[in-house]
């Protein structure tokens, strides 16, 4: 597949996320399934500003993560289909947030408009292709879930393994004569150092997969809110 529009990708990243400061990306890189390609945030799909995009920090919660967003644009311009559709739709919703019209005018405006582009007289236009991109989000994150577990098998992993093994021969060594002492002093600051690394290649990739996560969520949660409204006014 052709790569997208960068263009088309930041207008979509737009209608998501913005960026009051410069975000800093930090982490593993988003592994997408395809070529270029927190809790759960929710929130009225109508408020075209959504969460700004944050920095990852290393801990135990996820955020909104620059770097993913990005992702995710990339991932919904990629499979945006030729003409009007879902995008159009809310791009227009999120021009009218500001005039002070209720909900459902909202969406029945942005109806109105969709439909004088060309867009079709059908809501279910709207549901289709949102749903498709939901479908496309969820492929993407099956195989980054696979890259994470690859990323922890190889890098944990091997460290525990080498932990395992040292272990064994320092108990080993400990019944040994005394002039093997220094061996066994070398292994056990090395197995000093392996718990050091293990905590901070856990951290950072547990602090990674979190990040995608609520990132994710909060994609996902935006299209299903307003898939949830335009089956509500769109009749």
């Amino acid at each position: 597949m052709a790569e997208p529009d960068k263009s088309l990708g930041r207008k979509i990243l737009g209608f998501f996320v913005k960026e009051e400061e410069p975000a800093i990306a930090t982490g593993t890189p988003p592994a997408p399934a395809a070529p270029r390609p927190s809790p759960p945030v929710t929130g009225s799909p109508i408020t075209p500003s959504a969460p700004t995009v944050a920095s990852a920090n290393v801990g135990t919660t996820g955020a909104i993560d620059s770097k993913f967003a990005e992702h995710f644009a990339d991932v919904l311009a990629q499979n945006n289909p030729p003409g009007p559709d879902y995008f159009e739709f809310r791009e227009t919703l999120r021009s009218l947030s500001n005039l002070g019209l209720p909900e459902d005018k909202q969406f029945q405006a942005a109806w109105a408009s969709f439909k004088a582009l060309g867009g079709g007289s059908d809501p279910n236009i709207l549901n289709n292709t949102a749903n498709g991109y939901i479908s496309a989000l969820n492929k993407d994150r099956e195989g980054f879930s696979k890259s994470v577990e690859n990323a922890l098998a190889e890098r944990v992993g091997g460290l525990q393994n080498e932990e395992k093994r040292l272990q064994t021969e320092n108990n080993a060594l400990a019944k040994q004569l005394v002039e093997i002492q220094k061996q066994i002093d070398a292994n056990t600051n090395r197995l000093t150092a392996i718990t050091g690394e293990i905590l901070e290649q856990s951290t950072k990739i547990t602090q990674n997969r979190q990040n995608y996560e609520n990132t994710f969520a909060h994609f996902v949660n935006q299209i299903k809110d307003d898939i949830a409204k335009m089956a509500q006014y769109l009749k």
